[in-house]
């Protein structure tokens, strides 16, 4: 393995670590007692400490190619006994595992096809706990509500599980319903809020603002407990985008919504894996687009914005348009967060100036006064994941996705002066996880495209740069946000 592929699983291993040694903190179903998720964290990080033992025993004295097996070896199956238990454990854990699942690019296939499950096909919940929160919510079981219900999910995620049914007007419909327990588990892991700290300082950046980003996540997470406030998200999302050429918004059902219940008309369409196996790079490049004008549109024009953007929040469709399905973790800029990050956006991608660059961050104290850092070097490390807004044209791909987020881990390389003078506020953080999120994304389907120029159009008041843009300008000035 490289260096970079080292420092890569060496962030996923600390990680691990952390959120074992934070789970030590954490307070009755299985779900949400907190000696119960606290002993399964150790039990979880003793295994795999124990096996990342043999495989260095093992590999002591042997050729690399032997060692890089081995190493292959254990990231395999401690990624299979991860995506076990926190499917299990759902809640703040296992978004961990989720985020793991689908950006770290340094991770075998098979190791990332083990996490992966942790996006919709985590393990679900007994068939009548579901079937007791309908009928607590509604008033009645769902048999006697819905002229079909199914008993088994067709997706279990980290807070609840999506059942099909049809109501007694004939509406094929979806009805996410949130596990009993889930509210106090996230509860029990935020309260302990060395855990997230020990997450983000595991895998993020010295300068981090820590206690500021578990501030931002506690109170998104708090608000995606509360399906009401998912309902409103949606039908905000669905007013805004209603008619868009290729952005598909499900309808809200409200008279099956409750604070634990979510009920949308039902979507058909690709899974993200169905979609990379059987669908043209054409449609592949397609879809990206529109998944990346989706992002855009909501951060910059706007503000308001999905912080959860991983594979299994959309269903894919043949002609390349995608439906945007889940609203729970919904960022909204508040008054002067995006004025204060624009400006040193605009100097990294308009106007790619190092030295506009570095005093546009001193002025948003995104860097620490007297820092005495080379312009050049700064702005080597905070373009590094805008690369493909810096030239014409860019093909995204995981290679690329691998290599620059070890950069940006990589707190005794190149760059570890920038790293130690950065100051970054919780609002950047959470705008990162929608870049990396989109860039893996767009890493894994290959996507092609003139980014610099359809970038512009959102940031500059640029002219549509593809067919989409010009579909999406065409559609933009006939409707009313």
């Amino acid at each position: 393995m490289n260096k970079k592929t080292v420092a890569s699983l060496a962030s996923v291993a600390a990680l691990a670590a952390g959120l074992a040694a934070a789970a030590q903190r954490a307070r009755t179903s299985p779900l949400t007692n907190r000696f119960n998720r606290s002993a399964r964290v150790w039990k979880l990080s003793a295994r795999n400490s124990a096996r990342y033992a043999v495989s260095r025993v093992r590999g002591l004295g042997s050729a690399e190619e032997r060692r890089a097996e081995l190493d292959e070896q254990f990231a395999i199956r401690t990624a299979e006994d991860v995506a076990k238990e926190l499917g299990e454990m759902k809640g703040v854990l296992m978004k961990a595992g989720q985020l793991i699942s689908f950006i770290f690019e340094a991770l075998p296939d098979e190791a990332q096809d083990a996490l992966a499950t942790l996006q919709a096909d985590a393990a679900p919940m007994a068939p009548s706990l579901a079937a007791d929160v309908v009928k607590t919510d509604l008033g009645k079981s769902p048999e006697r509500i819905f002229l079909d219900w199914t008993d088994m999910p067709v997706a279990a995620a980290s807070i609840g599980q999506v059942h099909r049914a049809i109501t007694p007007d004939g509406r094929d419909v979806a009805v996410k319903v949130q596990y009993p327990g889930v509210h106090e588990a996230i509860e029990t892991d935020l309260d302990a809020a060395e855990v997230m700290y020990a997450m983000f300082s595991s895998m993020m950046l010295k300068g981090l603002d820590a206690k500021g980003l578990v501030d931002e996540l506690r109170d998104r997470m708090r608000e995606e407990l509360d399906y009401s406030r998912e309902a409103g998200n949606l039908a905000e999302f669905e007013a805004r985008f209603r008619g868009h050429p290729w952005i598909r918004i499900p309808k809200l059902v409200p008279e099956y919504c409750t604070e634990r219940l979510l009920t949308t008309e039902w979507v058909d369409g690709m899974t993200f894996d169905e979609f990379r196996r059987n669908e043209s790079q054409s449609t592949k490049d397609r879809a990206g687009e529109v998944i990346w004008r989706f992002a855009q549109n909501a951060i910059n024009r706007y503000g308001i914005f999905i912080g959860d953007p991983h594979p299994g929040n959309y269903k894919f469709h043949h002609d390349g348009s995608v439906t945007f399905l889940d609203y729970g973790l919904v960022k909204r800029w508040t008054p002067g967060e995006w004025e204060t990050l624009k400006p040193t956006m605009d100097a990294v991608i308009i106007d790619r100036d190092p030295e506009l660059v570095v005093q546009r961050m001193e002025a948003s104290n995104f860097l620490q006064p007297g820092h005495g850092l080379d312009a050049q070097l700064v702005y080597d490390y905070v373009s590094s994941p805008y690369t493909p807004y810096l030239s014409d044209e860019f093909t995204f791909t995981r290679e690329w996705m691998r290599d620059t987020l070890a950069t940006i881990l990589d707190v005794q390389g190149p760059h570890a002066a920038v790293i130690e003078q950065l100051n970054l506020p919780a609002s950047f953080v959470i705008l990162d996880r929608v870049v990396w999120g989109v860039s893996a994304i767009l890493g894994k389907l290959e996507v092609n495209a003139p980014w610099r120029s359809m970038i512009m159009e959102y940031i500059a008041d640029g002219p549509p740069a593809t067919d989409l843009g010009a579909a999406e300008a065409a559609w933009s000035a006939t409707h009313h946000h």
